[in-house]
């Protein structure tokens, strides 16, 4: 399972010169920021209002009922799949593809789906399918309980949460009875909640939902206000981001996690953890939840360096919450490419009944593996800074708007310096 939970194989040798990383990667920062405080006084992006239409006849395709049936199905067939090899499979995840698809094909597929086609778990979502088609046999009419509006997305987060912990951190990730009895007590809950506020639950209940549509901000496929399908510059969908009770804590939770993947395996730690008087497991929790802490420590104070020296504002944390999205992207294709384009196939090639399926050579050598991470971090952390430039110069007042950004300039280093130590240290 060491393979299937860190995505970078031995990062720490891989062969590019850690000077010439972080100067680069200071350099990109600090020349994006003079160039945005120079040459991007006024807002440019406009949400969901943007967009090229797309051609009527190839919405009304994507939006046809029988293709979003067939959606749906192919996302229930798929988990009746997993939940039968988890059942009776063996026990052994170079035999069985059930942890390969939780891990590789969902986990790490989402991205580059998400980006490409969109929100596409919210049709895929079995559970979602479920609990429509529960309501329909049930025949249900009492109304719904209406969903706090203080929730937001702190479900999402808690459940993303839950889902890295299974994979970074307990004792047996692949054990098919580990992963039965984590998705099914994940799903029992989820169903739970659901017959009680209604479908709408899983829009920010759902951790892979919540995922998938985080990422989504960022793909050139989008839906403008009145509904149109549009290819549009991501950076408007970023902007639309709603900005949401929770969203901080979901984008941190992703930041954190993805650090402690890259971290889990440094000599340092690995000796922590086997002499730890407390054992394995709660030391490894409580890394865990020190980097996500960590990471969130970092952007609360960013926030409020940013609010005394730009003024008050009434949502400090989530209006600049949206900049981290493009950094996390950065860093799940940082650490997870390799593990999705080597893994990937051999899941599938184990689902369809190939025996002893070998995984694929990796598509890049160990120095274009190296120059990919490096540059996905540095390209998301300078996406970052234009998004939170377009974002200050909206708010705040035209002298204010460039202060304002130095603690996030000073933020967007801090991350930058610790995702490219863990790469390359």
């Amino acid at each position: 399972m060491t393979v299937l939970a860190h995505g970078i194989g031995s990062q720490h040798d891989l062969p590019i010169s850690p000077f010439y990383a972080f100067a680069g990667a200071f350099a990109a920062l600090f020349v994006s920021f003079l160039a945005l405080g120079l040459l991007w006084s006024a807002s440019r992006f406009r949400g969901t209002r943007s967009g090229l239409a797309l051609p009527a006849a190839f919405q009304r395709a994507a939006d046809a009922p029988a293709v979003r049936t067939a959606l749906r199905a192919l996302g229930l067939t798929a988990a009746l799949f997993v939940l039968l090899h988890l059942l009776l499979g063996p026990d052994d995840p170079a035999r069985n593809p059930a942890p390969g698809a939780v891990y590789v094909l969902l986990w790490v597929g989402l991205v580059p789906a998400s980006l490409l086609l969109g929100p596409v778990w919210r049709l895929l979502n079995p559970l979602r399918t479920l609990h429509r088609l529960a309501t329909r046999a049930l025949r249900r009419r009492t109304p719904y309980h209406p969903l706090p509006a203080r929730l937001g997305q702190w479900p999402a987060a808690a459940g993303l949460f839950a889902f890295t912990w299974l994979e970074l951190v307990s004792p047996d990730p692949a054990s098919t009875t580990t992963l039965l009895i984590a998705l099914a007590s994940y799903a029992v809950v989820q169903l739970l909640l659901a017959a009680r506020f209604g479908e709408r639950w899983f829009d920010d209940g759902d951790a892979f939902e919540a995922y998938s549509t985080l990422l989504a901000r960022l793909s050139p496929l989008g839906r403008r206000d009145d509904g149109r399908l549009v290819l549009r510059n991501p950076f408007h969908g970023l902007d639309a981001t709603p900005e949401r009770p929770g969203l901080v804590a979901t984008v941190c939770v992703l930041l954190g996690s993805t650090a402690y993947d890259g971290f889990s395996d440094n000599p340092a730690w690995i000796d922590t953890l086997q002499t730890s008087p407390l054992g394995r497991t709660p030391t490894a929790t409580l890394g865990l939840l020190a980097s996500v802490a960590l990471v969130a420590t970092l952007f609360c104070l960013c926030a409020a360096a940013t609010r005394l020296v730009s003024g008050p504002h009434p949502r400090p944390l989530t209006a600049f919450a949206h900049s981290l999205v493009p950094i996390a992207l950065g860093y799940l294709i940082a650490h997870y490419f390799s593990l999705l384009v080597v893994e990937g196939p051999r899941t599938v090639s184990m689902a369809l009944g190939t025996d002893n399926a070998s995984a694929p050579d990796p598509p890049l050598g160990p120095g274009g593996l190296a120059a990919l991470q490096v540059i996905a971090v540095v390209v998301g952390h300078v996406l970052g800074v234009v998004a939170a430039h377009d974002r200050s110069v909206r708010l705040f007042p035209p002298a204010r708007a460039v202060a304002g950004q130095l603690p996030l300039l000073a933020l967007m280093v801090t991350y930058t310096l610790g995702g490219l130590s863990l790469l390359l240290n």
